[in-house]
């Protein structure tokens, strides 16, 4: 069966593969936000507080710790993994984020706190096992888009998922272990898949550039050769990151804040239309095939979807749009900016530069440092302003990030225009 299948996607032709590896990709990642994210939806109004501040917040800052940690971890574990341990290795880690969600639905009291950090310290390597598979291909850009738009989706659904099955009468302690036996079958079937996936043909090799792991000299000697324009990216990750993190980890609260309460549908149809949207816009990146010409056009995207952030959160403050088409038209400009950070914005820089390498290695840097900036953001939020409503927080922030993102993208624009017409000879 596997041979049968490999033959198939050897000899498929680029459309038929771009389907299979697209989709498997997309359940891969969108069935791991069901062992991340179920437990957002709860309240956990009754468990009390540590540290001074509710077990919830202590619940997301301490999953985000195991999880930013897993970043760090993951620009040499996963930049250095050979191609054939990768799908093991990710069914691996979904194994050991399950066993953690069975340790906080039986441990006591505050050590609830220590098995949310053990479920986060390995989630965070999976983006990168992924998106390895579809690096370096003459369709990565759509391929990272449909990647992309899993999470933007996957958040949602599985928090309604969460929210059917505490209105069924499971406890919130064990719904999000719940919830994660639910999607533990679709992981392994991936997995497997996932290995069938050849590398790169020799064409797409000469288009893209060789893709291999990389060692600390070769990944010194990129960061050295792009420092000004990586230190850009990774601030902006790091602000677009937490954001992000505000933005998903408290959705009840602020929708309950803008006045949706009792209405769990909400939080998959909303990110669903906006993963549909950003799906589309990225996924036209496609057509353009110079890797220069792209990497310029994606970050003039990613400009326009910080100032689309800014914009919204302005209409919505003047009574121009209701709560939910800010968070719609908002969540739009975020992930339009903060996508392509994450799959083929570095994709299209070693094709532009010829750099043999993997992209996996700056996303997982600009990863790490942003998911760093959420659990600070966190930390402020909980400790320095604490009173300070979810929604009005959301709303500073959005300003904050369209203003930071509309100047240090613009600055990208320029510095990476700049570099790669050196580093190709123009």
């Amino acid at each position: 069966m596997s041979r049968r299948l490999r033959t198939w996607l050897e000899n498929a032709n680029y459309v038929q593969f771009s389907i299979f590896a697209g989709a498997v990709a997309f359940v891969t990642y969108f069935s791991m936000y069901a062992f991340r994210k179920p437990y957002a939806v709860a309240s956990f109004a009754d468990a009390g507080t540590v540290w001074g501040v509710g077990m919830k917040s202590a619940f997301v800052i301490s999953q985000t710790l195991g999880y930013a940690a897993s970043k760090f971890l993951g620009i040499k574990f996963v930049s250095e993994a050979p191609r054939a341990h990768r799908a093991v290795a990710l069914v691996a880690i979904i194994g050991v984020a399950e066993f953690a969600l069975l340790l906080f639905g039986l441990l006591p009291g505050h050590w609830k706190i220590l098995a949310i950090s053990m479920n986060g310290l390995p989630l965070g390597m999976v983006w990168g096992l992924v998106f390895s598979f579809l690096e370096g291909r003459r369709t990565s850009d759509a391929l990272g888009a449909i990647l992309s738009a899993s999470f933007i989706m996957a958040s949602g659904v599985v928090k309604s998922v969460g929210a059917a099955l505490l209105a069924r009468g499971v406890p919130e302690y064990w719904m999000p272990f719940a919830t994660g036996l639910l999607f533990l079958p679709a992981i392994c079937l991936m997995g497997w898949l996932l290995a069938q996936i050849p590398p790169p043909s020799r064409d797409e090799e000469r288009l893209r550039t060789r893709r291999e792991p990389m060692s600390g000299p070769e990944r010194r000697q990129f960061l050295i050769a792009f420092l000004p324009g990586a230190l850009l990216i990774t601030f902006m990750a790091m602000v677009l990151t937490a954001f992000r993190d505000v933005r998903d980890n408290f959705a009840a609260e602020v929708w309950v804040g803008l006045g949706y309460e009792g209405q769990p549908g909400i939080f998959g149809s909303t990110e669903t239309g906006v993963a549909v949207v950003v799906l589309f816009v990225l996924g036209l990146m496609v057509i353009v095939k110079d890797d220069r010409r792209a990497l310029q056009t994606q970050l003039a995207l990613m400009t326009g979807g910080v100032a689309l952030m800014g914009l919204a959160t302005l209409a919505w403050d003047f009574g121009v749009i209701g709560g939910m088409w800010w968070m719609v038209l908002a969540g739009i400009g975020l992930f339009t900016a903060y996508v392509p950070a994450g799959c083929f914005l570095f994709d299209r820089l070693l094709g532009a530069t010829q750099f043999v390498g993997t992209a996996v290695f700056m996303i997982y840097v600009t990863d790490a440092f942003g998911y760093a900036a959420s659990v600070a953001v966190l930390l402020y939020k909980n400790f320095v302003q604490p009173d300070l409503e979810w929604v009005g927080f959301l709303r500073v922030f959005g300003y904050f990030a369209s203003v930071a993102g509309v100047v240090a993208f613009g600055f990208s624009l320029v510095y990476f225009s700049r570099r790669t017409a050196t580093a190709v000879g123009e």
